[in-house]
């Protein structure tokens, strides 16, 4: 009966010296983000800046509950709001009922998300509709990043002209062969 154990194949060099801190190695896997992070602590790369006890030390205990001035949208699976929130941008609008629906579900709903999802697309409308309002036309190509795209990604924004120069000779070629057909009969 032959031997069915696990022996890794022996290797050239020995996994001993690959983990010290020798001057090869720091030199061979200084590339690395946080390699030698693990090594004693003499030789790691920042303990001279490290600290016991650190610096900012955890505050200890809650902090106080921040005061409420706007309506702030929390889980249902929590019983209030967090000590501390942000407050840039209250719930208005068409977004801001369609986010007080997708509260009323709990987080591991698929229709809280979705429902978050939709109303950050209707708040970026509703965004359009008000600069419009104010008489600023907004320039959708700059603002959604075309400029940068066109200079790191220039093949990328080809292909996506293309594909719309395409959609768009497409729908002019199915209407105009659907009002032909109109006009026949």
């Amino acid at each position: 009966m032959e031997d069915t154990t696990f022996s890794p194949a022996p290797s050239s060099r020995s996994s001993a010296a690959d983990t010290t801190g020798s001057d090869a190695n720091r030199q061979r896997f200084a590339h690395i983000p946080g390699w030698g992070a693990d090594l004693d602590r003499g030789m790691r790369p920042a303990v001279p800046m490290e600290r016991t006890p650190p610096r900012l030390p955890h505050a200890v205990g809650q902090p106080a509950q921040q005061q409420t001035e706007v309506e702030i949208l929390h889980s249902t699976e929590r019983a209030g709001i967090t000590p501390i929130y942000g407050t840039p941008q209250p719930p208005k609008g068409l977004s801001g009922m369609v986010r007080r629906v997708a509260f009323r579900y709990a987080e591991n709903d698929l229709r809280h998300w979705l429902m978050l999802l939709m109303a950050d697309r209707i708040d970026c409308g509703e965004g359009l509709l008000e600069d419009l309002a104010h008489g600023h036309l907004p320039n959708l190509y700059a603002e959604m990043g075309g400029p940068a795209a066109l200079r790191h990604n220039p093949r990328a924004v080809a292909k996506q002209a293309a594909v719309g120069v395409g959609l768009a000779v497409l729908l002019v070629y199915l209407s105009r062969r659907n009002r032909r057909r109109h006009d026949r009969y």
